[in-house]
């Protein structure tokens, strides 16, 4: 966990070193390393994902325009995304939104699975879950206090 904090430190830095309409797709592979996904995007552009989950509380998306250079950089886990979530959406777009998230959980008991990513809201530390059915659409939404926040204040 330690070298995890390390790097998402680091974070800032790298930011702070690419500018979009220059940095370059090797720029930033440079800064990020490789993705963890690339999502390709309409006019050629394509997305790379950077997560920091699970003990982190950003998720990174930067666009390389048609052009190779650095159209957008953005951090993803934010209410204004969140209420993109809508009923019925599947799992990939959920996962092109939002970044691989924090944990997911499959219940043996129940037809959901579920899907959490961890954020930041002002000073808070929050967790948004997505719910799945069976056929991996959204059926609903909610973010909440962080529960190891609760755990480790007894409340």
């Amino acid at each position: 966990m330690w070298l995890f904090s390390l790097l998402a430190g680091c974070d800032p830095q790298r930011i702070a070193e690419l500018e979009e309409g220059v940095a370059t797709e090797a720029d930033v592979r440079a800064r990020f390393g490789e993705p963890v996904a690339v999502y390709d995007e309409a006019g050629g552009a394509r997305t790379f994902e950077y997560p920091r989950q699970p003990e982190g509380h950003r998720n990174y998306m930067i666009t390389i325009g048609a052009d190779g250079k650095m159209s957008a950089l953005r951090q993803v886990l934010t209410p204004a995304n969140f209420a993109r979530v809508l009923p019925g959406m599947d799992k990939d777009a959920v996962r092109h939104l939002l970044g691989r998230p924090a944990k997911t959980s499959v219940y043996a008991l129940a037809p959901n699975e579920d899907w959490d990513w961890r954020f930041l809201d002002g000073t808070q530390n929050k967790v948004f879950t997505v719910s799945f059915d069976k056929a991996g659409r959204v059926v609903s939404s909610v973010a909440a206090a962080d529960p190891r926040d609760l755990h480790q204040t007894g409340g």
